[in-house]
């Protein structure tokens, strides 16, 4: 996969590695997905049958936090959506995407007050490769791992409470489990109808990261799925 800059100023070192994070996010995700980064964190992320919805509850996640972020889709930026982008109040720094709609384009290049600033990457059909090497220097040597690309089928869950889980909550389940892969520990989210509706990230006490992401979700944690990375 190569990606290809098509508008907007020259990239920084952050942006680089929220697209990176944003597109790693949808890149497996099967019906119309975004993402919404901030330093490298999930603040958003939904998935919809129309890529419009899946925006809208995307940045719907935490609205003060989606200002100033970066976007990652997993299908064509079309003119519904761009239309949705250029709403009076949102500020993006950078959008990354299979591939934009030429109306999707005009759109987000002429209408927002940021205009010509966004930086819009088109990547191509997003594939399947090869997980990842990660590095990381420490002083002395470097560390190297695969990076966290296992699938957890639904069929391999099991229930450890008498009651069992309702069956119209198993979608919020599975998607609150693949997001919390993608937040720094100690990790806590909160998702409901597919989209993420809290998060509570890199803190130093898990009850702090659990207390952030019910105070992002509000009245919303109400019947929300909760996912950690640990206990």
């Amino acid at each position: 996969m190569s990606a290809r800059q098509i508008s907007g100023k020259e990239l920084s070192y952050n942006n680089l590695l929220d697209l990176d994070s944003a597109l790693e996010i949808v890149r497996g995700l099967t019906n119309p997905a975004v993402s919404v980064i901030k330093h490298n964190n999930p603040c958003g992320a939904a998935t919809d049958i129309r890529l419009a919805n899946a925006c809208r509850k995307a940045l719907a996640g935490d609205p003060l936090s989606a200002f100033g972020s970066v976007l990652g889709f997993n299908k064509t930026v079309d003119t519904e959506t761009a239309e949705l982008l250029c709403e009076p109040g949102l500020f993006l720094e950078a959008i990354v995407a299979p591939d934009f709609e030429a109306g999707a384009v005009g759109l987000l290049t002429t209408r927002p007050r940021w205009r010509e600033n966004v930086r819009l990457m088109q990547v191509g059909i997003l594939d399947d490769p090869p997980p990842p090497i990660q590095r990381r220097f420490i002083s002395g040597g470097m560390l190297v791992q695969e990076a966290d690309r296992m699938t957890s089928p639904r069929v391999q869950w099991e229930t450890s409470t008498k009651t069992e889980v309702d069956e119209d909550l198993w979608d919020d389940m599975v998607f609150a489990w693949e997001m919390v892969r993608h937040v720094k520990s100690n990790a806590i989210v909160l998702a409901q109808d597919t989209s993420l509706i809290g998060v509570g990230a890199g803190q130093m006490s898990r009850v702090d990261s659990v207390e952030i992401a019910i105070d992002k979700a509000g009245d919303r944690a109400s019947g929300a799925i909760l996912a950690s990375d640990a206990f």
